[in-house]
């Protein structure tokens, strides 16, 4: 698969966070760490369409937070401090 550059600006506390990761080799580079973010992202959203599929819609904004809280998230919206 071939790569487009394009340009984000993202939060001075993020770019840290993974500039952190390739310094200690979890990831390749920046623009690797931000691409396997973006596909774990685009996983989730699959799921949660194939969820919706499955369950006839939504499910309540209650069932999601509960699960984001057994899972150790955050409620969605609400970034961690």
């Amino acid at each position: 698969m071939g790569s487009e550059r394009i340009t984000v600006t993202l939060p001075p506390e993020l770019v840290a966070h993974a500039r952190i990761a390739v310094r200690s080799g979890a990831a390749a580079s920046l623009s690797a760490f931000v691409a396997d973010a973006l596909r774990g992202q685009l996983g989730r959203n699959q799921a949660l369409d194939e969820l919706e599929r499955v369950l006839g819609g939504r499910p309540p904004q209650e069932a999601l937070d509960a699960v984001r809280r057994d899972l150790g998230l955050s409620p969605a919206g609400q970034q961690v401090a």
